[in-house]
């Protein structure tokens, strides 16, 4: 079995994730979260880490990670080792407690990436079958297949803001801020904690999108053609070591999705870009926001200085209108496959 590739780079960012053996659950009860909690903050003192965004979910946990010193590899290790340890004392047991090795996906935190890596992580608590938002029934949902009723909005809602253990208290402002939690950087990425609540409870509404997570999930680095390229180098003769399933995915330039809105519509972008409600706009804005790693703010300037709330917007109402609206669905579906195989 190949093992999971590591990256240590100074002052990056990463989305962590490991898992009990066997689908066990790694917290049993609360005591467990309480200690994995108090390691959190430890890890950061013990090895200077920066903890940005946390969410324990029973068999498993993430974690979005800065690291100054380069040491995530060893600040982890540290971290699942030392529960393991604790975990077997309070149970009388010996073995594994994780399931292989943790992984981490390198995030470029001057795009979009990181911002929605968070918003991932946070959701998590609601992306269950006990809340219709499973793998299967989350697709339907999204397809226009099934109804979301106000009673499931609401149990979604209250699910996401009562998790106690989850940072999202935190971010939603709801809970207050223990000082080794580090929430700066993402509420200044989206606007302050009002605004990071709505646009995480966001998803829960409007029922989620997987693909908007793909970015993140089973990935080594996400990020700008430039970052990946230097990750390619630091991946250097490690390479041999990377599961087949993991790549490091670059972003799309916004000029070039453009083009392939342009190439479908058969109108130039100058004749849409400022229009309203047009599909060929608002697919652009769409496909920008998943690939192109450009802000909300940078988008909006690229269509006719657009304010980012009204980018936002009209990206949440495309997104609804492809779910009823089969031809878009299809073209937007040639597009991103088009996108996939672009080598830039």
């Amino acid at each position: 079995m190949t093992r999971p590739l590591r990256i240590d780079v100074e002052n990056g960012w990463y989305h962590i994730t490991a898992r009990g053996t066997e689908q066990r659950s790694i917290f049993p009860d609360d005591s467990y979260c309480v200690h994995f909690i108090e390691l959190l903050k430890t890890m950061s003192e013990r090895y200077g880490v920066e903890v940005h965004a946390y969410c324990l979910m029973g068999n498993h946990y993430h974690l979005i990670i800065r690291t100054p010193e380069a040491n995530a590899s060893a600040a982890v290790q540290w971290l699942n080792i030392s529960h393991s340890v604790w975990f077997n004392r309070k149970r009388g047991r010996v073995g594994h407690v994780f399931q292989g090795r943790f992984n981490s996906v390198l995030i470029d935190a001057e795009g979009s990436w990181l911002l929605v890596a968070s918003a991932y992580l946070h959701l998590n608590p609601v992306r269950v079958k006990a809340h219709g938002l499973g793998k299967v029934a989350n697709a339907a949902e999204r397809q226009g297949l099934t109804a979301t009723y106000r009673e499931q909005i609401e149990k979604r809602l209250n699910t996401l803001c009562r998790c106690p253990w989850s940072s999202y208290r935190v971010y939603a402002g709801y809970a207050q801020k223990p000082d080794w939690l580090l929430t700066e950087t993402l509420w200044r990425r989206s606007g302050g904690s009002e605004k990071y609540r709505k646009y995480v409870q966001g998803y829960v509404t409007r029922g989620l999108d997987p693909s908007e997570f793909e970015g993140i999930k089973d990935r080594i680095a996400v990020g700008t053609q430039g970052f990946v390229d230097r990750m390619k180098k630091k991946v250097g003769a490690l390479s041999s070591e990377q599961p087949a399933r993991k790549q490091l995915i670059c972003t799309i330039p916004f000029d070039f999705i453009v083009k392939l809105v342009e190439e479908e519509k058969a109108q130039s972008w100058d004749d849409f870009r400022c229009c309203r409600g047009d599909w060929g706009r608002d697919m652009v804005l769409s496909l920008a926001r998943r690939r192109s790693g450009l802000t909300l703010r940078e988008l909006g300037e690229k269509a006719g200085d657009m304010d980012y709330r009204a980018v936002a917007k009209a990206i949440e109402r495309f997104d609804i209108k492809v779910t009823k609206n089969k031809s878009l669905k299809q073209i937007q579906k040639k597009l991103l496959r088009r996108m996939a195989n672009v080598k830039m």
